[in-house]
């Protein structure tokens, strides 16, 4: 006994799970209809409107009761297991040829009654899971924001915030889908202390599998349509008010009558009414929750083998029009006898730190400015000390920023800056799974209000694109246009071309020579060799690649 059994119909603990779990995909299995689900009575404090959405119907009133769930504790960016660490703020390039996504992320639903596990339940999924990157989204993130007259209510424990029409269900579902899509999405953070959302919020992006869990997980019709699979908590009732106890008695000074009788009075009955007819929606019910390791094993088994069509996106991607030419996007600088030398010392393996340095550097103003004339400028009229008119041009949009992938990118600034005066500098930090080969988002820091610039997006050398390809996205997140996003780097390869410039075909791409050649460890042939390293005078690992030596770890 202990397994994960599938629902409907619940079968005994020896029983095989039945039906066996959906495909993941847009089109999952239909759930059942909302005349098959017995109806429940409506809470004082609902809409129509509201109750129209719910999963499963309602019909009859109930007093209102006051909250009684654990605190909201923000996310951090990363998640520490025994064995490693998740981060939690981006997700790799699930992007093909044409810049749209191949797969969308793996939604996995939490439900069940307060105190059940569902949160331990969630990090063991996560850990056993062994993919990067892992959105969990807990559903206290989403109250609503009250009234005056109902925050009265909240301060005088009236208000029902375990009915559903507490919950905002259309941001939830907005947020899910933007997450699902692999796009950036800002979270509210709810402070239960004044019954509020912060100023605050906080921001996501998408990832391999995304975890939503709450009381309320199952109880709107559209959001159950998000979930490629949903799992009902199951813990017995006894165990869940031993966890409150212990909870509410050490971490909020309450004496063990005042956390019975709130209990009695309230959270059973809501889980009665609201949450446990929820459990036939479910395609798991995991019995004993976080004690039952038979139905993670399985639960993770069945996510494994929906996410094997991602982990081959990008070396499909990588291989993608590689017989095609140059392609129009992509301006090379003219290999003037200049250029040629400077490309001849900082290729040569016997150039000292120093003169690699310099003549970079000189490469690097050459290829700014070269880029700077390529931005949009429109006709002007201005007056000389002379007095007479002259026909000039000046630069026609809002602003240029500069953004930077670490750490090779950064060596650029310097020079976007000698050339562009008050420039805005932001900067990105990606590097690469070992296990998986993926590009992974480790920090972020860009302007505010970037939406509206050109971007200069830096980056020393180019071999795949992947890291590139991930910058472009994170860009895209931040609703820089594509078509103001310019690519610059000294060197690329025609791999690195191909692959951007298909995935973004607006996006343009500035360089100072292309290299013909990727070999089997990713560097560049005939190559520069490990940028950073060379530039700051560090020793390169033994498996670094040239698509920005950050990817190497």
């Amino acid at each position: 006994a202990g397994g994960a059994v599938a629902s409907p119909p619940l079968p005994t603990a020896w029983d095989p799970p039945e039906p066996p779990l959906p495909r993941t995909g847009n089109a999952g299995p239909s759930p059942p209809p909302v005349t098959e689900l017995l109806p429940l009575p409506i809470p004082s404090n609902s809409s129509a409107e509201s109750l129209d959405r719910l999963y499963p119907a309602v019909g009859s009133t109930k007093p209102p009761r006051k909250r009684t769930t654990s605190q909201c504790k923000s996310e951090p960016p990363l998640l520490r297991t025994s064995k490693r660490t998740i981060y939690t703020a981006g997700r790799p390039p699930w992007y093909n040829e044409h810049g749209t996504q191949s797969k969308e992320a793996f939604v996995i639903g939490l439900g069940g009654g307060s105190a059940s596990g569902k949160t331990t339940v969630a990090t063991m999924i996560i850990e056993a899971l062994d993919v990067p990157w892992v959105v969990l989204l807990s559903m206290d993130s989403f109250y609503k924001v009250l009234t005056k007259q109902q925050q009265e209510q909240a301060a005088s424990n009236d208000f029902n915030f375990d009915h559903p029409d507490a919950f905002d269900f259309d941001l939830i579902i907005a947020t899910l889908k933007k997450l699902k899509q692999g796009k950036s999405v800002k979270i509210p953070i709810y402070d239960f202390t004044t019954h509020s959302r912060k100023k605050e919020w906080k921001t996501l992006y998408g990832a391999n599998v995304i975890i939503f869990e709450g009381i309320m997980a199952f109880a709107d019709k559209e959001l159950l349509k998000l979930l490629d699979l949903k799992i009902f908590v199951d813990t017995d009732s006894d165990i869940r008010l031993v966890r409150r106890l212990r909870r509410d008695i050490s971490e909020r000074g309450r004496d063990i009558e005042g956390v019975i009788k709130q209990y009695n009075k309230f959270v059973k009955p809501a889980f009665d009414q609201y949450i446990q007819p929820t459990m036939r929606l479910a395609d798991i019910v995991v019995p004993r929750g976080s004690g039952n390791t038979v139905a993670i094993d399985l639960i993770v088994q069945h996510v494994h083998s929906q996410l094997e069509e991602v982990r081959a996106a990008w070396a499909a991607l990588a291989s993608a029009h590689q017989c095609h030419p140059l392609p129009q996007t992509l301006s090379v600088l003219k290999s003037t006898p200049q250029v040629r030398g400077m490309h001849t010392i900082i290729r040569n393996k016997e150039t000292s730190r120093d003169e690699f340095i310099f003549y970079s550097k000189r490469l690097m103003r050459l290829l700014i400015e070269h880029a700077l004339s390529l931005l949009p400028f429109q006709s002007c009229t201005v007056q000389t000390p002379q007095g007479q008119d002259y026909e000039g041009r000046t630069y026609s949009g809002k602003q240029i920023t500069g953004v930077s992938i670490l750490r090779a990118g950064e060596t650029m600034e310097p020079a976007l800056r000698a050339v562009c005066k008050d420039v805005r500098i932001g900067t990105i930090l990606i590097q690469t799974n070992c296990n998986t080969g993926e590009p992974e988002l480790h920090y972020l820091r860009l302007p505010k209000d970037i939406s509206e610039d050109h971007v200069i997006l830096m980056d020393c050398t180019v071999s795949t694109g992947a890291a590139a390809m991930m910058a472009v996205r994170v860009l895209l997140d931040h609703d820089v246009p594509e078509d103001k996003i310019f690519l610059l780097s000294l060197l690329m390869a025609e791999m690195g071309v191909h692959s951007v410039a298909y995935a973004f075909p607006r996006v343009k791409i500035i360089t100072t020579a292309v290299d013909k050649k990727v070999n089997d460890l990713f560097r560049i042939i005939p190559g520069i060799g490990n940028f950073g390293d060379r530039y700051f005078g560090t020793d390169a690992p033994p498996d670094w690649s040239d698509d920005e030596d950050a990817l190497s770890t």
